[in-house]
């Protein structure tokens, strides 16, 4: 399934973040969200995983609409900034957490641990472990759900080493290899062949401002 992104645009806090985004990306293929800081590749990932509401324009995926948000995040897996783990946990715990949310084999979390080489630290509560760690226990959380087409990536490789990194581009060959499509914000070479770019425009000079703006959330009609 094809993702046709047309004319899409964010305020958030009252600003115009980006405007006029339009892309279009095919079954095993990869974008590099480019774009100087600021200039909204974090906003553009977190609109296409509904958890940020569009001020304007259609996103879709193959039958699925963007608009349509439960149905939509059932096609995307999300992996920001933040790791989302639990450190009174496990990291095997973590996982299995996760797995459960998610409807994922238990199979799955072992090749999860295995994936990232988190298998010798299993057992070890996730606060005590490192921030490259916590950071590959996050991105396992990808493994569990690699029956999802769509994939955003915010600068997934932060924190890691050499050989993590090449980990996290061998998954992400995996999951285009076997048809699926991802959107990747980074600034650093991902190891990816035949890589394309997406640009962030960016608003038009100086950041627009409104009194409610396009924003959703000042409006309260976003919940």
């Amino acid at each position: 399934m094809e993702l046709v992104i047309d004319d899409l645009s964010c305020w958030r806090g009252g600003r115009l973040v980006f405007q006029g985004l339009s892309a279009r990306l095919k079954p095993g293929h990869a974008l590099a969200v480019r774009g100087a800081n600021g200039s909204g590749k974090s906003s553009l990932l977190r609109v296409l995983a509904g958890l940020v509401p569009a001020a304007g324009g259609s996103v879709r995926l193959g039958d699925a609409d963007l608009k349509s948000r439960t149905s939509w995040q059932e096609q995307v897996a999300y992996a920001g900034h933040l790791d989302a783990v639990k450190p009174a946990l496990t990291v095997a715990d973590n996982l299995a957490v996760w797995a459960s949310l998610f409807a994922a084999p238990a199979a799955l979390r072992t090749e999860a641990l295995d994936w990232f080489d988190l298998s010798p630290i299993a057992d070890r509560p996730a606060a005590q472990c490192s921030a490259g760690q916590k950071r590959r226990l996050g991105l396992a959380r990808l493994v569990l759900m690699r029956g999802r087409p769509l994939w955003l990536l915010d600068e997934p490789t932060v924190s890691l080493d050499a050989a993590a990194s090449g980990r996290v581009a061998d998954l992400v060959r995996a999951h285009l290899a076997d048809g699926g499509l991802a959107l990747i914000a980074t600034h650093v070479a991902l190891g990816l062949d035949d890589l394309d770019e997406l640009q962030m425009p960016g608003p038009p000079g100086a950041f627009a401002e409104a009194s409610d703006g396009g924003d959703a959330f000042l409006r309260g009609d976003w919940a």
